[in-house]
């Protein structure tokens, strides 16, 4: 059979990145504020005609080459982002020889919850 994922994962292998995830989850939220206040304030510069070069610019660039280094260790786990805010991600998986995402937010203590691929949060079931 032909799946859409290379990768699946079992509740089990979700559940052990949990804390490594939480962390990643938090430095992405931290770093895209931050990078929003840089973005900002460089707006500002650049509609008052001053040089828009220096600490800024470099601060800015800094904190997004962290997120998209960030953002590059979801990518290559094939872990899909849906809200970075909530913290909601998914998880290609396999239930029943059909393909599925298991579905975590950071709030929950664990992975319970999954969906089809095409349905999202709305169609979340719990994992028997």
């Amino acid at each position: 059979m032909k799946y859409r994922f290379k990768k699946h994962y079992t509740r089990e292998e979700a559940q052990t990145l949990v804390p490594q995830l939480r962390q990643w989850l938090a430095e992405l939220n931290r770093l895209r504020e931050e990078a929003e206040r840089y973005d900002k304030r460089l707006g500002g510069l650049n509609t008052e005609g001053q040089d828009t070069g220096g600490e800024t610019v470099n601060n800015w660039i800094r904190s997004l080459a962290a997120m998209q280094s960030l953002l590059a260790e979801f990518q290559s786990r094939e872990i899909f982002i849906k809200d970075l805010s909530r913290g909601l991600l998914d998880f290609p998986a396999l239930i029943g020889g059909r393909e599925v995402f298991l579905c975590w937010e950071s709030d929950e203590d664990t992975v319970e919850f999954w969906h089809d691929l095409d349905t999202g949060y709305g169609g979340r079931e719990k994992l028997g």
